[in-house]
């Protein structure tokens, strides 16, 4: 076996993963109607066929009018949609894999009059999309907390449905980090201020998921400092910054950290050659899970500008993950482009290794 760092288990909570990769949530708007069907359960069935030990699903909206832009986005709340999410697990299950949902609200970055609900008013924590851009409408209080609801219902159908834990999208823009972003969080309530008071929208989802799902069920949250407003913007540009900002999401009761950054071998500050990830478990001692082109010598981003990407060496992030920089390697285009991906590092096959092209942004399979 190559890599045995790679594939040696890990435990969260009470759940043992059989090894460190895991299946990045990537958006397909394959289920319309917003019901995944038995090709969405195929789908991933082959990545866990694959080698995958642990899936988080693409993003699946939940309880709330505005939480999409597409109908063919999964929803993670109606009874037809939820009916599909339980043969999604059985079906991963049934081949041996792990999966979470990854629970999601857009937040300012669904266009107006879009979606399921295209009459539904875009909100988001005080009408920006980003600085000085005001999109759509802040939220009150009381939708504040229905939203906090509505991702901790997601989480309890989670668990009754039979899925190993779940996963809340607090990344990339979307509504949870638009509460962490002073440049579209200015309230003057308890959900705004400064970083740490910030976090309250996400340590409250937190909290509330934790109350409804136990202690033993595996919470993770998904974060990044980068924005798709801003990709160079930093939400903590320190250490002792970005301790602050995980602290309530521990106390909440976080599981782990989903450390989402464009390139995993960047260094996250000055004088340390730590990426993200490296720097959140160092802080916290919370295990996290390092995701960035792994695997592939270009990042996402110039996926959607149209342009493919080469197969690249593991070796620096073998090295990292052998240091216990990190707990889990989150793993995106590469396991769309070629669902056998981790059996085929772990056996040695580097020279079946697929490139990843533009097509394969919407793969069937």
């Amino acid at each position: 076996m190559n890599y045995p760092a790679l594939f040696s288990p890990f435990t969260i909570k009470n759940l043992e993963i059989a090894n460190r990769i895991v299946m990045a949530p990537m958006t397909r708007s394959f289920s319309p109607g917003g019901v995944p069907d038995a090709s969405v359960a195929r789908y991933y069935r082959r990545r866990a066929e694959g080698g995958v030990g642990l899936i988080i699903t693409e993003g699946t909206t939940i309880n709330h009018p505005s939480a999409s832009n597409d109908e063919k986005v999964p929803n993670f709340h109606e009874a037809e949609s939820l009916k599909g999410w339980k043969r999604v697990a059985d079906e991963v299950h049934d081949a041996g894999g792990l999966i979470m949902p990854q629970l999601w609200h857009q937040g300012a970055m669904r266009p107006k009059e879009t979606g399921p609900n295209p009459s539904a008013a875009t909100v988001s924590p005080s009408g920006l999309k980003y600085p000085g851009k005001e999109t759509g409408v802040a939220l009150d209080k009381s939708e504040v907390q229905s939203i906090i609801d509505a991702f901790a219902k997601g989480a309890y159908e989670a668990r009754r449905l039979g899925f190993d834990g779940a996963q809340f999208h607090g990344a990339h823009g979307y509504l949870i980090d638009q509460f962490f972003w002073d440049g579209t969080n200015t309230r003057d309530d308890e959900f705004g201020g400064q970083l740490e008071q910030r976090t309250r929208f996400a340590a409250d989802i937190i909290a509330k998921a934790r109350a409804e799902v136990g202690e033993d069920f595996p919470l993770i949250i998904r974060i990044s400092q980068w924005k798709q407003q801003d990709f160079e913007t930093k939400l903590a540009p320190t250490p002792d910054e970005l301790k602050a900002f995980l602290q309530p999401m521990i106390e909440a009761g976080i599981d782990c950290f989903d450390c989402s950054t464009r390139r995993f071998w960047e260094p996250e500050f000055e004088g340390s050659t730590l990426n993200f990830a490296g720097w959140v478990k160092k802080l916290t001692g919370i295990p996290t899970i390092t995701v960035g082109s792994v695997g592939l010598a270009g990042d996402f981003i110039a996926a959607f500008q149209g342009e493919g990407s080469q197969a690249a060496p593991i070796d620096d992030l073998i090295t990292r993950l052998d240091a216990g920089e990190f707990d889990l390697v989150g793993v995106g285009r590469a396991l769309l482009t070629d669902p056998d991906w981790a059996n085929k590092i772990r056996d040695g096959q580097f020279e079946q290794l697929k490139p990843f092209a533009r097509e394969d942004m919407a793969v069937l399979s």
